[in-house]
């Protein structure tokens, strides 16, 4: 029997089901909307950011821009203590071999055979060394000729990008990364870079949540090129709108590249730390700042320790906090053998090594003062536009082994002058200003800057003070006595006591000099030693400041300072204090003055560069070095012979105190800064250490710059290319005597206290010393004053009125390189007022470097 079920009313009004529908229709075209409008968005932001690194790389090669700057050829000369082995070390160190389009080379024991390639600096012409007993012993052309000297490719010293930010870089290509960092990269940064298409969506999601609920959007989540796109094309704020940019970018680079090509890239563009002024980007730059390696030399341990740095370059830095860089370098090797990419043995291996830092000098590797200093010659002289936008290879005139001695000297002998410094103030003092420190070398024969320190330390400070104005103190003084023996090869009379001699007797008792209608009454050094009368030898030797400004009152102020200009110190003008260096000149300039010295009276500019070529080898432009003969050679080696004097028995003494014993000439200086300046037959180097705020340093130059002088160059002549010191040669019409330091006529066995002295022919002395010839000198007559050739103090003869016109020097002193309005000037001498000496300063005179004028009524010169 059929049962009849019945049911409830269930279905839904006509009402509702109409709501319902239109509800879904309504969700339906909403979703549909939006993904249209993200659709079209997501097109919009693609094709847009497609354009943008379109845009990017159409520009050119990312890293194209970038300027490697070399040292100087290495010169290579017969007799120099070398092997053929360390001769290839430095090949292999250019990449000779491993690039044989830059050069090859085959080593047989005591030989090697040298070929430059095509990108050579030099040409093509080989040739073949024979270092036999460890010493060079001839130099073979690949056509059987006798070479003189062979120079060896040179150095790569520093790699600069283009950017404002002064990035370093060294590029690397894939092959070139050790696997190892790869591994240590990947295991920490980005495990699964290899497989996925460029984000990490799970990673990115997590970290949104995580940055939403702290509020702190410390939470990365970026894949490597994610990162890559973030370096090239983002700035570094953390924002939500960047990380949408971030993943577009993405895109396009994963469309455009395969995974090697993109971790190149990232091993070329990723920060990993900052040195000096200078931004390390790269783990090739960052190989060579931290470890001094090559990038392929690394060991597991020191890829670690790089790639750990990534995180956080600065607060990771492992000179800085080495404790912090070696917990993260171990978390990295944890990392890897979680990867599988090391044991766990491995890891505690690598764990237990120790991170060996290359020395933080950064001076002594990649001279950044010296950098700096090219750089801005650069945009001088070839523009900024040419120099942002070629690939450049920068040749310069830097020794890289000089220069490393340079920095280790400033090290060491900077601990002795802050011991100095120390000692002036109250134990515990807490506020000492310690000095800074400029160190300059160059070729006295070529004018080539060898070696540069502009500061005490790059990282703190990038102010160059080797390019600094300063006054130079009693360096400049060897410039009045040059002046003055041009009078004698002109055969002029200084003030009626004949031909100026390095036995003319000056005058260094307290004196005024009227000039301008205003007195001068300067000081020495030592207060109230005043010695009276002194021979020039004397009072160069002691670095005496009255008998120097009555010398060149004699010879004339303005010739003075026209020669003084003529050699490149172009502030000097001609007034008394002129003579004992109140001018300024930087050490750049004082190292160039120098060379009219060292070199036979010719001034040769300091340079830097040498050449500028293209990535194709072709100049872009060649510089040539500016020389001109500013002193008869005659007049450059008598004055260089007072400045031997004044090493051997001078203020210079003190370089000797520390051990230099090679011929060398020099001087010291003090002027509220300490200065040294010496040269050997092949090397000039001058020390200046000063205060920043021009504030005294309140030591001499012989006790401060001396010593750092000194510890420079013994470590200069050790090193092979500056070994071959020689003694200092006349040139034809010099006359080299022996003379007794009492009577200043010739010396013989009976007046065994003498010294040496160099004349132009015919004005040394004729007689000797036991003969006492006319108008001698004797010992009581010294003593007191009395007798001999003591010249009368008197008004400048008529001849110095105008001192130009009666002392023609080349035409580079012609009276026409004074200053537009300089009338001639005609200085005067007050009657000195007379002192009382006691009897120790009669017999042994006073001595110092450093102008002290402490006189009220005295008024200084215009300066």
């Amino acid at each position: 029997m059929p049962v009849k079920l019945k049911y409830g009313n269930n279905r839904p009004q006509s009402g509702q089901g109409s709501f319902a529908s239109g509800l879904m229709r309504g969700l339906l075209i909403a979703v549909l909307g939006c993904l249209a409008v993200g659709v079209a968005i997501f097109g919009y932001a693609y094709f847009h950011y497609q354009k943008v690194v379109d845009d990017r790389l159409a520009a050119g090669p990312i890293f194209a821009s970038e300027s490697q700057i070399y040292a100087a050829p290495r010169e290579i000369r017969p007799g120099q203590k070398l092997t053929a082995a360390s001769i290839a070390a430095d090949l292999r160190r250019v990449n000779y071999n491993g690039n044989p389009q830059l050069g090859t080379f085959k080593l047989e024991g005591d030989t090697i055979f040298i070929k430059p390639g095509p990108e050579s600096y030099h040409s093509t012409d080989g040739a073949t060394i024979d270092t036999t007993g460890g010493v060079v012993q001839k130099i073979t052309a690949e056509n059987g000729v006798a070479l003189a000297a062979y120079d060896l490719e040179p150095q790569l010293i520093t790699a600069l990008s283009e950017d404002k930010n002064r990035t370093k870089r060294r590029l690397v290509t894939y092959k070139d990364i050790p696997p190892r960092m790869v591994q240590a990269v990947t295991a920490i940064e980005d495990r699964n870079f290899f497989e996925h298409g460029g984000v990490n969506y799970l990673r990115i999601g997590k970290c949104a949540v995580e940055d939403l609920m702290t509020h702190h959007k410390e939470c990365g989540g970026s894949t490597l090129t994610m990162q890559l796109a973030r370096g090239f094309f983002l700035s570094p704020d953390k924002l939500f709108k960047r990380k949408l940019i971030e993943i577009m970018i993405t895109f396009q680079l994963e469309a455009r590249f395969n995974k090697q090509q993109i971790f190149e890239m990232y091993a070329n563009e990723i920060n990993l730390g900052q040195r000096g002024s200078y931004a390390i980007n790269g783990f090739g730059e960052a190989a060579q700042t931290y470890f001094g390696k090559n990038l392929r030399q690394l060991d597991t341990a020191e890829c670690a320790l790089l790639a750990g740095m990534i995180q956080s370059p600065n607060r990771l830095n492992p000179y800085r906090h080495p404790a912090r860089a070696m917990e993260r370098r171990n978390v990295v090797l944890d990392s890897m053998v979680e990867t599988g990419a090391l044991t766990a043995s491995e890891a505690s291996q690598f764990k237990a090594e120790p991170i060996r830092l290359a020395p933080p000098n950064l001076d002594a590797n990649e001279a950044p003062y010296f950098v700096d200093l090219v750089h801005d010659q650069l945009v001088r002289k070839i523009g900024d536009q040419d120099l942002n936008h070629q690939t450049l290879r920068i040749y310069t005139s830097l020794d890289p082994d000089l220069q490393r001695a340079a920095s280790e000297a400033v090290e060491v002998g900077m601990k002795h002058v802050d011991e100095l410094v120390r000692k002036r103030y109250k134990k515990g003092a807490t506020n000492i200003t310690y000095p800074q420190v400029s160190l300059v070398a160059i070729n006295p024969h070529t004018g080539q800057i060898l070696a540069l320190v502009g500061g005490r330390n790059y990282t703190a400070s990038q102010l160059d003070h080797a390019v600094a104005k300063r006054p130079t103190g009693s360096i400049f003084k060897p410039f009045v006595y040059a002046a003055a023996y041009i009078t004698s090869l002109n055969g002029l009379s200084l003030g009626g006591n004949g031909v100026f001699t390095a036995a003319t007797l000056l005058n260094d008792d307290t004196t005024t000099f009227m000039f301008d209608g205003k007195p001068y009454t300067p000081g020495n050094f030592v207060k109230g030693e005043y010695p009276g009368m002194v021979t020039a030898t004397d009072a160069l030797d002691h670095s005496l400041n009255i008998a120097t400004i009555s010398l060149a009152q004699m010879v004339g102020f303005d010739n003075v300072a026209a020669l003084a200009r003529a050699s490149g110190i172009v502030n000097a003008r001609g007034t008394p204090s002129v003579a004992i260096g109140t001018y300024t000149a930087t050490p750049i300039d004082m190292a160039g003055a120098y060379t009219v010295f060292a070199n036979n009276g010719v001034h040769l500019d300091p340079w830097l560069l040498a050449s500028v070529r293209n990535a194709n080898g072709d100049i872009v432009a060649d510089f040539a070095p500016q020389a001109r003969q500013v002193l008869d050679p005659r007049a450059a080696y008598l004055t260089q012979s007072m400045l031997e004097n004044v090493m051997n028995h001078g203020t210079g003494i003190a370089a000797r105190r520390s051990g230099f014993t090679a011929p060398a000439a020099g001087k010291t200086g003090t002027e509220h800064d300490a200065w040294f300046v010496g040269y050997t037959s092949n090397l000039i180097c001058i020390v200046w250490i000063g205060n920043d705020d021009y504030t005294d340093i309140k030591i001499q130059g012989a006790d401060a710059a001396a010593p750092v002088w000194a510890e420079f160059m013994n470590r200069a002549i050790k090193l092979p290319q500056y070994s071959d010191v020689k003694p200092f040669s006349p040139p034809s019409g010099i006359t080299v005597a022996t003379l007794d330091k009492t009577s200043n006529l010739l010396a013989d066995a009976s007046c065994p206290n003498d010294y040496s002295a160099a004349f132009l022919d015919g004005t040394a002395p004729q007689n000797y010393c036991s003969q006492m010839g006319e108008n001698p000198q004797n010992f009581i007559q010294r003593i007191f004053g009395i007798g001999g050739n003591k010249p009368v103090v008197s008004p400048v003869p008529n001849a110095q009125t105008n001192p130009q016109a009666a002392h023609p020097y080349n035409p580079a002193l012609a009276p026409n390189t004074a200053p537009p309005g300089n009338a001639p000037e005609t200085p005067s001498t007050e009657p000195p007022k007379p002192k009382k000496k006691n009897f120790f300063q009669k017999i042994f005179g006073g001595g110092g470097d450093k102008d002290k004028d402490g006189q009220p009524q005295s008024a200084a010169p215009p300066q």
